[in-house]
């Protein structure tokens, strides 16, 4: 937050006695550590700010040194080594005062002047949206890489920001943090398994971005608080009298789900009322052994009746970022109290401190409160192999995906558990395992029955991978895998020995798109490619842009823009035609129109219909319609419940004014002339989000099926055409000969 000088004697009194607290309580889990060590080290930080930042105060009127005091305060809960705690005391010293990362570096030593110089380097990022630099967010992620640290004290820094950025005057800046902790801290929090973080800064968030949501759902939660308190009371009685007396309960608490989570649901499932959620209270159990856990559940599962489908193990499968617990929901409990079912969390002592504070729950400290396992945390070589090896232009995608994306669980047939990203594949889960085995993948089998290469694994299934020392890595692979792993390895192989067959094709594909938006094409020079990027580029850099279209780093339209930004280039002259194509209303524009949009379903408007409840809708949603007796049902296009539907029964609908993307691809497919093959390829259509838009056949004197489809994908998936044969073939034993006519 800003800094203001005022012409004022300053008043330490209270800040010394916070500081006081501070090194009390480090000394309360710094056994090994004498306290005049601790004293010694914390006082020298802070006297050494408090003088630097002599003179300037806060919007807030206090003196500036409560800020990073503060800060510190909020940082104990990770239980920090003496290093941190100097560096967050020290954070704004090199940005707001006359002294360097250097002075650091003399009177504290290398490590505090690490980490505060990469607090230092993230105080300059400025978060714009999508609009934020590639390059600045690749200083952050770097800095968090090298030491894991720099984030626990930026992570301070901001909660305290948050929790003062009401006297900042400027309503739209509030805001702007706000987005950016909501967007890029929280995520990071939770990533690092730093629970207590993650909701106090979601909370913060919640108030300046929602205030009249935050506010109501507040009101509602102080209505059952009493309420909760009695029941949970009388719970902790009822669990102390029924687990058996040699299952040693250390503690019994509850938790009440936090508001930001609590909106979230309310809008993800349509509820109107807190008191819907039967998830929005839960108990924890703690215990001395893993053993005694299952026999708690077991004694729970007695007594009262499990939900089920409700119960999870993440003591047997942890999450990624390390959380361990037992999960399970049970109805019956006082019932005259609670109509809702109640969950229960079961963990150790150990566990449940994993849970709170995450990858600081490891940090073990030497004599003079440094630690020594600072440094790890389980992401960061996943994080490097990103920062290391991706493209500017997919470096984002990159990072959702390896690092703040949800995790599956899958096994080898031998048992062995491998880690992937949410939506990955048999060829991702193959690559997870070695190289050679992704390379010459041919066949996959999930819990025992062949499946498609691009198929979406679920937690918990077995992986069977058949291997072909013939095959070698298909370029298609990269329109589906999610690994940073798979990719690297696909691509490496198609730039080696596809590198023509990747040219041509993306002449081809690339021509489309020109053709599509400026009516020209690629001459055989390549010369509208000839200055990219700001660079004069020879033949083979032009043939370059075209492999990397090909191995899909970046897209053409990528490519289109910077063609654009050429002056020189004969398609800047046509810029403003470019412009005008471009004035379709976007998304988030629609979403800020106050008239509601109207759904077109099979091209018409007023048709009735109502929201599926299995999935709940919700307006500027990519959606179905399905048609039941009832009338139009509304699902999501990815809604699981309709893969047990008649799929010849389902129609794509769209919003209003929504702008359309994709691609439209004209195919012609032949087939023994048999019944039941459409309605086999309807259902690979659906499972693969593609529309019909036309379709012709006739049958040929060998009794064959000609059939030509006009086909449309929300998606560019320039590869889509390949997937689909593969689908085709693996799925269809009628299927003969498959040809792509059109791609745009």
């Amino acid at each position: 937050m800003t800094n203001t000088t005022l012409p004022t004697t300053t008043d330490y009194f209270h800040i010394n006695i916070l500081v006081k607290s501070i090194i009390d309580e480090v000394s309360l889990y710094m056994k090994n550590v004498p306290k005049e060590t601790i004293t010694d080290e914390i006082q020298k930080a802070y006297i050494y700010a408090r003088n630097a930042h002599e003179g300037q105060f806060r919007k807030s009127g206090d003196p500036y040194i409560l800020h990073p005091v503060e800060a510190t305060r909020e940082l104990l809960i990770l239980r920090p080594d003496i290093v941190t705690i100097q560096a967050c005391l020290l954070h704004d010293v090199p940005e707001d005062t006359d002294k360097t990362v250097e002075d650091i570096r003399i009177a504290f030593g290398d490590e505090v002047a690490y980490i505060t110089s990469g607090m230092e380097k993230l105080s300059h990022l400025k978060y714009r949206g999508e609009e934020r630099t590639i390059g600045s967010l690749r200083k952050m992620f770097i800095a968090m890489s090298e030491d894991v640290r720099v984030i626990f004290v930026k992570l301070a820094d901001r909660l305290h920001n948050m929790k003062t950025i009401g006297f900042h005057p400027n309503r739209e800046k509030q805001e702007r943090i706000a987005l950016e902790t909501l967007n890029v801290y929280a995520p990071i929090a939770d990533r690092l398994g730093i629970f207590d973080f993650k909701e106090a800064l979601e909370t913060e968030c919640f108030k300046i971005l929602y205030p009249k949501e935050y506010a109501q759902i507040r009101e509602e939660l102080d209505v059952f608080k009493e309420a909760q308190e009695i029941f949970a009371t009388k719970v902790k009685q009822l669990i102390v009298d029924t687990i058996p007396n040699d299952v040693p309960i250390i503690d019994i608490s509850y938790r009440v789900k936090s508001p930001w989570s609590i909106y979230k649901k309310m809008q993800r499932k349509g509820y109107e009322r807190v008191q819907d959620l039967y998830d929005l209270f839960a108990l924890r159990i703690i215990t001395d052994s893993v053993h005694h856990c299952y026999d708690v559940l077991g004694t729970i599962h007695t007594v009262w009746t499990p939900v089920p489908n409700r119960f999870k193990d993440y003591i047997a499968l942890p999450k990624e970022n390390g959380y361990q617990s037992l999960h399970t929901t049970v109805v019956g409990m006082f019932h005259e109290f609670r109509s809702q079912p109640t969950e229960i969390q079961i963990r150790t002592l150990a566990m449940h401190r994993q849970a709170e504070i995450g990858v600081a729950a490891h940090f073990a400290y030497s004599e003079t409160g440094q630690s020594k396992t600072a440094q790890d945390a389980y992401w960061a070589a996943e994080l490097k192999e990103i920062l290391d090896k991706s493209e500017d232009s997919e470096f984002m995608n990159q990072m959702k995906i390896g690092v703040f994306d949800d995790r599956i669980f899958a096994f080898t047939p031998k048992g062995q558990i491998q880690v992937l990203p949410k939506g990955a594949t048999p060829v991702d889960f193959a690559y997870s395992v070695h190289s050679e085995l992704g390379d010459h993948i041919t066949v996959a089998r999930v819990n025992g029955k062949v499946v498609p290469l691009d198929y979406e694994l679920r937690n918990g299934e077995s992986v069977e991978i058949i291997i072909d020392k013939n095959k070698n890595p298909n370029i298609t692979w990269l329109s589906f895998v999610k690994t940073t792993r798979a990719k690297e390895c696909i691509k490496a192989y198609s730039n080696r020995a596809n590198r023509w067959e990747l040219i041509e094709k993306w002449r081809f594909i690339l021509n489309a798109h020109l053709l599509k938006h400026f009516n020209k094409t690629l001459d055989k020079d390549l010369s509208l490619l000839k200055i990219l990027d700001g660079k004069t580029l020879d033949t083979e850099g032009r043939e370059n842009v075209l492999v990397q279209l090909g191995n899909l780093s970046r897209k053409p339209s990528s490519v289109t823009k910077s063609i654009l930004e050429n002056s020189s280039s004969e398609l800047h002259k046509i810029k403003e035609l470019y412009s005008k194509k471009k004035e379709q209303k976007t998304v988030s524009e629609i979403k800020n129109e106050e008239t509601p949009r109207e759904l077109i379903i099979g091209g018409e408007s007023g048709i009735p219909y109502r929201f599926a409840q299995c999935c709940n809708p919700q307006v500027l949603d990519k959606v179905v319609w399905y048609i039941t007796r009832n009338g139009v049902n509304i699902h999501k296009i990815d809604c699981a419940s309709l893969t047990q539907k008649d799929f010849d029964r389902y129609i794509p609908a769209y919003w209003e004014g929504m702008k359309t993307q994709g691609l439209h691809i004209q195919a012609e497919m032949i087939f023994e002339n048999k019944i039941g093959v459409l309605k086999k390829l309807t259902e690979i259509f659906f499972l693969m989000r593609i529309n019909i838009d036309e379709m012709s056949a006739h049958v040929d004197t060998d009794n064959l099926s000609h059939v030509i489809f006009s086909l449309k994908t929300e998606e560019e998936d320039y590869y889509l055409f390949e997937r689909l044969m593969e689908r085709v073939k693996l799925s269809i034993n009628e299927f003969k000969e498959g040809k792509l006519l059109e791609m745009k």
